[in-house]
């Protein structure tokens, strides 16, 4: 397990998975995610086997409060590009319907950054989010994150054409 202040990064366990489900399949947080379809347990158990348990190209972990070892969301490192060591960061706290929080998302993905860099060797870790999450904004913004880019109106959702913000974090940011 990596461990930070107040929360741990563990395996995801086939027993989070139905949880975890729960979490994902929240409109208020599907709107955020790239998959806005709601998501089954086949899809879930699919996931489970194909990506969190055999690609190499992923790295996930169940987050968990290091008092009560409750689950409290999902984070990782996803699409990594070993040649030029990049990967995409995703996480979420579900938990209380949180999403995003000051505590548990700020410390989890601090574990998950120094994890990425140190003990993966990357370089780059990227994120894309959409114009109307201002939650990820500001978590972006404490972490160090660097807005790269705007794709101009890459996804549709309210009726209306939203832009994909595009942030990273370098190992050297970190220096």
């Amino acid at each position: 397990m990596l461990t930070g202040k107040v929360i741990g990064l563990r395996a995801i366990e086939r027993e989070d998975l139905a949880q975890l489900l729960v979490w994902r399949n929240r409109p208020e947080f599907r709107r955020y995610f790239r998959e806005i379809r709601e998501l089954g347990k086949e899809s879930q158990n699919s996931w489970y086997e194909k990506v969190v348990i055999k690609d190499h190209k992923t790295h996930m972990f169940a987050i968990t409060e290091l008092e009560k070892s409750e689950l409290l969301g999902a984070c990782g490192l996803c699409y990594i590009d070993w040649i030029n060591r990049n990967a995409d960061f995703s996480i979420y706290i579900g938990a209380n319907n949180l999403y995003i929080d000051d505590v548990f998302a700020v410390d989890a993905a601090r574990i998950l950054i120094k994890y990425g860099f140190e003990e993966l060797g990357l370089h780059r870790v990227w994120a894309e989010i959409y114009n109307f999450d201002e939650n990820k904004k500001r978590f972006f913004d404490t972490l160090g994150f660097k807005l790269d880019g705007i794709h101009r109106e890459t996804h549709w959702a309210e009726g209306i054409w939203h832009d994909s913000l595009f942030y990273s974090l370098l190992a050297k940011d970190l220096s």
